[in-house]
């Protein structure tokens, strides 16, 4: 289960529309699209992995193999030592990801303000439709004309959020839901650890025990 709560998780993640559209409009100095990719593929390869290591440990439990159990034990391992400094980045590089995604948004606005270009406008009006906000509050002043322009109507009506409040509160509320399920998987990778050797010491000595107390007539 959770490693298809993190697949599932690790694709929205990609193909979800605020991604997407971030993704998409960041320049290639722009670290948001690498780190887009590399938080997919982590995601896929640890939910297989964590598959991996459950289907080892079932079969490894029915057929009592010693074999399967130690490999189902390296793939917890392997799993928990990715784990370990996923976490450790997503602490120490959160910023890092709400900077970047905020930088695309005030590099879009600025050029549209500056010169109105209509491919710019367009990918403006698309982050004003997905986050549903409207435009950004700019010590120049001189920012109405670009919402009328890009803003949905009822956003500028009712006086839409500033989208770099929304772009950071939904990434926070994002991070959370990762947070707790990173939480999570650490917590039953180190049970799965722990299982897997109880299982493989069982066996081992189970297997030895059975020859006790058995005689052969010569």
């Amino acid at each position: 289960l959770l490693g298809l709560s993190i697949a599932t998780l690790s694709t929205v993640t990609h193909y979800g529309l605020h991604f997407t559209l971030i993704s998409d409009i960041s320049l290639e100095s722009n670290s948001y699209r690498a780190i887009h990719h590399a938080a997919f593929y982590f995601g896929i390869c640890l939910s297989m992995t964590l598959i991996l290591a459950a289907l080892l440990s079932s079969v490894a439990t029915v057929r009592e193999s010693q074999c399967l159990t130690a490999m189902g034990f390296f793939c917890f391992a392997l799993a928990f030592c990715g784990l370990i400094p996923a976490v450790c980045w997503r602490y120490t590089h959160s910023t890092e990801v709400e900077g970047s995604m905020m930088d695309v948004y005030d590099l879009v606005y600025e050029e549209v303000r500056r010169n109105a270009s209509s491919f710019r406008r367009h990918e403006l009006t698309a982050i004003h439709e997905a986050f549903l906000c409207c435009g950004k509050h700019s010590p120049f002043g001189d920012t109405a004309d670009v919402e009328h322009k890009t803003c949905p109507s009822i956003q500028v009506r009712d006086a839409g959020q500033d989208c770099l409040q929304e772009i950071q509160d939904f990434l926070r509320k994002h991070m959370g839901f990762v947070s707790t399920l990173l939480g999570i998987t650490i917590g039953f990778t180190v049970y799965g650890m722990i299982l897997t050797s109880f299982l493989w010491f069982s066996i081992h000595f189970s297997s030895n025990l059975n020859r006790k107390g058995k005689y052969i007539l010569r």
